[in-house]
């Protein structure tokens, strides 16, 4: 290990193993570590012997929930965007040969005490019983305005500036209701609260155009898409990228110490009496306690059922968003369920999660208008974290941490997150990397 490397990073969890793979990709002499004997951090994906002594202690699961190897159970369940920057960075690096994905039945809204499946173009706006006939027309038309829009084309500006007018604004010139403009922010662009109204439009109709073109790439019920068995699965694509271009892995390093230099810059990281040196680490939140800030917590409860959803056309696999509005909060709610046809379950078996931001000292409470949608569960699980952000700054000391994950049940922001420390590490635009900019 007495070696000096770029980068050294620790933790595999996947913002973690995304950069590893980018960085090694780049040329860079990676060394990863991690102080667990697993990939995936806090982004794993547990067998339910697993998933029982994390929650329930040393019992054993009950004979009828089947067999424990037939469970992969994120920790962090998301979903990706068929033609989102995630699927983009991971055909750029090639990992997709690493991974099988299946389509996501279905997309859905929580809207007045009940679920409809989520609009995206002109003519599923006709259709749906979200809206009533003269809101489907304004609907419609503005649904047709985004899909022409082009950001280099004038002519399909119809005199607006996106740069300057607010997403507020832009609904207003359509006279949309409060719950058409609720479906469309939350469940098409999925901003997760109402701040996005006030913000410049261009964000929010390019997230619609996203949503649209990923529900177009695989002609299914959504814009989604899945790994078989798990998102332990992606973490690990990654780490073989890295290795494939030099990277080097150590798992089970206990107690791994960031070194620092006379000018407080990173030197190296120090682990069983070793000490490899570096120019540069990358970490999740727990190895560098004293450089990030507390921001909120998230509370997930974690359900295994043996039926789908009610309401969701008997879909296999599915996402509801609960628009913050709808429930009286500050953030919005996540309904997130897969089941055997993604290999995640036995057959006849489903996993269901539902996800928020707490903002009570009851968090566990809050969930349950989303699992009220859920019907009968044969065992549930509660979890709670808290959520950290870097305070540091990264030119000074050469540690770029990451921020926790978030509730969403979809990977667009943890894209973000990654993208950007790869922009800080390297220099370069952390788009290019995935041929998006």
């Amino acid at each position: 290990m007495d070696e000096e490397y770029d980068v050294i990073v620790l933790g595999t969890g996947l913002k973690e193993c995304i950069l590893s793979g980018l960085l090694s990709v780049d040329g860079l002499k990676v060394l990863h570590m991690d102080r667990n004997d697993y990939y995936g951090g806090d982004s794993t994906s547990l067998n339910l012997n697993q998933l029982w002594k994390r929650f329930r202690g040393e019992d054993k699961p009950p004979a009828h929930l089947g067999a424990s190897r037939d469970y992969n159970v994120d920790m962090v369940p998301k979903f990706m965007m068929a033609n989102g920057t995630l699927v983009r960075t991971l055909i750029h690096t090639d990992v997709t040969k690493y991974l099988s994905f299946k389509a996501v039945d279905g997309s859905y809204v929580f809207s007045k005490g009940k679920i409809y499946k989520v609009p995206a173009t002109d003519m599923e706006a006709l259709k749906s019983p979200l809206m009533g006939l003269f809101e489907k027309r304004r609907a419609r038309n503005f649904f047709i305005y985004v899909q022409d829009y082009n950001e280099a084309d004038p002519k399909t500006h119809q005199g607006l500036d996106l740069t300057r007018v607010t997403t507020r604004e832009l609904i207003a010139k359509y006279g949309l209701s409060d719950d058409t403009v609720d479906f469309i922010g939350h469940a098409l662009a999925l901003h997760r609260d109402d701040r996005y109204l006030d913000e410049p439009a261009l964000d929010t109709v390019k997230r619609m155009k996203l949503y649209a073109e990923s529900l177009a790439r695989f002609q299914g019920g959504s814009p989604y898409i899945y790994p078989l068995y798990g998102l332990g699965e992606l973490p690990q694509g990654f780490a073989r990228l890295s290795a494939v271009y030099g990277g080097t892995y150590m798992l089970n390093k206990p107690e791994c110490k960031v070194e620092f230099d006379m000018e407080g810059k990173v030197c190296g990281v120090t682990s069983e009496g070793e000490t490899a040196k570096c120019k540069k680490v990358v970490c999740d939140p727990s190895y560098l306690p004293n450089k990030v800030r507390k921001i909120g917590r998230v509370v997930r409860a974690i359900a295994i059922m043996s039926h789908p959803i009610p309401n969701t056309n008997e879909s296999h696999s599915v996402q509801i968003i609960l628009p913050q509005k709808q429930l009286g909060r500050r953030s919005d709610m996540y309904v997130f369920c897969c089941s055997y046809t993604h290999n995640v379950a036995p057959r006849g078996k489903f996993i269901a999660f539902v996800s928020a931001e707490a903002e009570t000292d009851n968090p566990q409470s809050e969930l349950k208008p989303g699992l009220d949608l859920l019907g009968p569960v044969d065992e549930i699980f509660y979890d709670v974290y808290d959520r950290y952000e870097p305070v540091n700054e990264p030119s000074l000391d050469n540690c770029f941490v990451s921020t926790s994950y978030d509730a969403t049940t979809h990977f667009e922001t943890t894209v973000t997150d990654v993208l950007s420390m790869y922009t800080m590490i390297t220099g370069k635009c952390g788009f290019e990397c995935c041929q998006c900019c």
